[in-house]
């Protein structure tokens, strides 16, 4: 933190965490720890490259304002990551109650006897933040995947990891003989039912075939008891 009369400056670098065709903004904080309205006005050696908002301002008494520097994207890295851009912040003491539509370029001009306070600040490249680490999953919600290499086919080694995978995923487990032996048990179970319900529908009906022909057989033997009678009954009328 950089601590004048007028402004404390925090942080003393501008610090670009540095991406091709992309831009990149940090933050500058002024903080007025005077009882005094401090104007501010924002310099930089390269206006094109740089967009700072706000460039001028007030700083109210005991009060802190936020500045964002935004460098536009970059087509190519400077050599050796190495940056030669400076900024100049200066302030002045305003009169009370100013406002932004107070400030002039004629308060910041020395020559005019006006008191400026002045501060320089070097840009410095970072290195790209780093994504954020993926979360890995449990090994039972996830299934192991291959790498795909440059040219679009499958590593030998990945692949031979996801053939292996695959094949344990599927063989049985432990217990599973447990479980052939009660699925065997019971289909045995079943196909023995299955003879026994066969066995007795055969029986069932030898039995239905023979209670026909028994309640066929009734009126024959009727009938023959009756011819029978009728015949002795005519033999004994004829010899009486």
């Amino acid at each position: 933190m950089s601590t004048g009369e007028l402004l404390s400056i925090e942080p003393q670098e501008l610090q670009f965490a540095f991406e091709l065709r992309k831009q990149i903004s940090c933050s500058l904080n002024l903080s007025n720890r005077t009882d005094n309205y401090v104007a501010f006005k924002v310099k930089t050696t390269n206006p094109k490259k740089y967009c700072v908002r706000p460039n001028t301002g007030v700083v109210l008494p005991r009060s802190t304002v936020n500045i964002s520097v935004t460098m536009q994207a970059q087509k190519e890295a400077p050599p050796d990551m190495q940056c030669k851009d400076k900024f100049l912040l200066q302030s002045v003491v305003a009169s009370p109650g100013a406002t932004i539509k107070d400030v002039t370029p004629e308060m910041f001009n020395k020559e005019s006897g006006h008191q400026v306070e002045e501060c320089k600040l070097r840009v410095v490249y970072a290195p790209p933040r780093p994504p954020s680490p993926v979360r890995e999953g449990s090994e039972e919600d996830s299934s192991p995947r291959a790498s795909v290499s440059d040219n679009g086919s499958l590593n030998a080694a990945d692949l031979s990891y996801v053939s292996r995978a695959h094949v344990e995923r599927h063989e049985p487990q432990e217990g599973s003989s447990d479980v052939r032996s009660v699925i065997s048990k019971l289909t045995e179970e079943k196909n023995s039912a299955i003879q026994q319900n066969n066995k007795l529908q055969q029986e069932l009906g030898l039995l239905r075939r023979e209670a026909k022909r028994n309640q066929g057989g009734i009126p024959f033997v009727y009938v023959f008891l009756v011819g029978l009678i009728g015949i002795i009954l005519g033999y004994l009328l004829k010899r009486t």
